[in-house]
């Protein structure tokens, strides 16, 4: 569906040159939520904007349904553009409009007959949930009204793709849930491809399929969601990640972990949908000759898929803790060593 390629963007400020994206390439699955974190500066912006080329990349290829973008007359541009519907951070409303006219007014813009402006209005304040808010100006809805006017607004067209700059981080948390739970909405009922920036990690749980995480105009890691959470392979990763799972070892406990055996590890150990209830832990402990100490344990829904994180100290005679390691590689999702000490360190 979108398929960026080797994307390089550079703009000259004063006499210096800035690099914001630097040989990205990233490719996005028709129907699915991929998400793109970052912090400030990251690129992020700069890349969402490179789909519908408001923002023309330096080189590189940017294909979105086929299409090569940087191939399309101004016109052809135009009409792929209608295709692609845009979700703002700060709303972008026009005060000056009702909530009915300021969804109406794209659609009167491209010549839409006054009576299938009508109806169509009346059908995206219904799924939006602001049927009782058509005659409202902006200055009287709350932040997740507008936003929701905002959905309303670039579903106006049919789009078949939905960008989302920021679209929840001028909301606080609840409202931010009930506007993550209308995008899922809209992407289960349309199969609409969601293309979405956040620097909230609590964002890309919720609803995404995938994740890109981007620094300094690269992307240093991507993959699927759940594979990201159990598994960061890089510190800023890492970083986000303790926003939803703060499983790092404190120094001080790592110093008072006495080892019962000649061989003792601290695993992580990831479990993933209904094996997070299995007893895994309970058999190990019957099963194998070995030790074990619980240090950290969460689990959390992963877009409706439960994740749970333990991070657990296991001690004793090598051949037991090696035999029950295997076994928790067998029975769960993932288990990674996180700390390895001997006997009398």
């Amino acid at each position: 569906m979108i398929q960026l390629t080797n994307i390089h963007k550079t703009y000259k400020v004063g006499s210096k040159q800035v690099d914001a994206l630097k040989g990205v390439t990233l490719h996005v699955n028709k129907g699915e939520i991929f998400g793109v974190i970052g912090f400030s500066g990251a690129g992020k912006s700069t890349l969402l904007r490179t789909i519908n080329l408001l923002e023309k990349p330096t080189s590189g290829s940017v294909v979105v349904n086929g299409q090569d973008m940087l191939k399309l007359s101004e016109k052809e541009l135009r009409q792929a553009r209608k295709k692609i519907g845009v979700i703002f951070q700060h709303f972008n409303l026009l005060s000056s409009y009702n909530v009915f006219d300021n969804v109406a007014e794209i659609l009167r813009m491209n010549r839409v007959p006054k009576e299938q402006i009508r109806k169509k209005v009346e059908e995206l304040l219904r799924l939006v949930g602001l049927e009782d808010k058509a005659n409202a100006y902006p200055s009287q809805l709350s932040g997740g009204q507008k936003q929701r006017v905002g959905i309303a607004r670039a579903l106006a067209m049919d789009p078949e793709i939905l960008l989302c700059d920021e679209a929840t981080s001028a909301l606080d948390p609840q409202t931010t849930e009930s506007i993550l739970d209308l995008l899922l909405d809209i992407n289960q009922k349309f199969g609409l491809t969601i293309v979405l920036i956040t620097h909230e990690m609590q964002v890309i749980k919720k609803i995404c399929d995938r994740v890109a995480i981007m620094e300094n105009g690269v992307i240093i890691e991507q993959g699927t969601v759940l594979d990201v959470f159990s598994n960061p392979q890089q510190p800023t990763t890492g970083n986000f990640i303790k926003t939803v799972f703060d499983d790092k070892v404190p120094k001080e406990m790592l110093a008072k972990i006495k080892n019962a055996g000649p061989s003792a590890y601290i695993l992580r150990v990831a479990f993933r949908g209904d094996a997070a209830l299995d007893p895994v832990l309970g058999t190990l402990a019957s099963r194998y000759p070995v030790k074990t100490n619980l240090l950290y344990g969460s689990i959390s829904s992963i877009k409706g898929t439960a994740l749970g994180i333990l991070l657990l100290h296991i001690s004793g005679e090598d051949k037991a803790v090696q035999e029950g390691i295997a076994y928790l590689r067998q029975s769960v999702y993932r288990v990674d060593v996180v700390s390895q000490a001997e006997v009398g360190v």
